[in-house]
């Protein structure tokens, strides 16, 4: 915002402001993969989350892992 008015102000007195532009859309690109980034990883965070919630319903201890149940599990999660 603040790169935003002094690009008004730098416009307004006919000063070059190719620098300051570029910087915003630059920051606004970070913004944007940012914003990407996060929702990949918070998808991520909810699948983990899913299956640990799945684990604890279960009546019967578990004692191993079982590779192709847990890619079915996920299958059923996703569709």
């Amino acid at each position: 915002m603040a790169l935003q008015q002094e690009l008004i102000q730098k416009a307004q007195s006919k000063e070059v402001y190719d620098e300051i532009a570029d910087d915003i859309f630059r920051l606004r690109e970070l913004r944007q993969q940012t914003t990407i980034e996060n929702a990949a990883r918070d998808k991520q965070i909810k699948r983990i989350n899913d299956l640990q919630d799945y684990i604890a319903q279960q009546t019967t201890r578990l004692t191993a892992f079982d590779e192709s149940l847990v890619r079915r599990w996920l299958k059923q999660i996703t569709v």
